[in-house]
């Protein structure tokens, strides 16, 4: 099992457009077979931080995931959106 956290900070004029984009790639991550988890997350501290917690049976899962349709159509659209640059960690469970 691997999880991921991908986190944005996200423009204030672009956050409307940002969430209904999210929520799609949310929606059709979740129904992929390899997916466990996909959420999208906003910190309660700051209403432009955002990340992506996701867990995946495995890399082929993930491999899989980032070929999609949707996947390759939605990230690109949020690169503008971004202020500063995306983290991408990727974690496995120890205990």
């Amino acid at each position: 099992m691997i999880k991921i956290v991908a986190r944005q900070i996200i423009k204030k004029e672009y956050l409307e457009s940002y969430h209904a984009l999210a929520a799609e790639l949310v929606a059709a991550s979740n129904k992929e077979a390899g997916c466990i988890s996909y959420s999208s997350n906003q910190s309660i501290a700051d209403e432009r931080v955002h990340c992506f917690l996701e867990v995946w049976k495995d890399q082929d899962a993930i491999d899989a995931h980032n070929a999609t349709e949707h996947f390759t159509r939605i990230i690109p659209q949020f690169a503008e959106m971004f202020d500063g640059p995306e983290t991408v960690d990727l974690y496995h469970e120890i205990f």
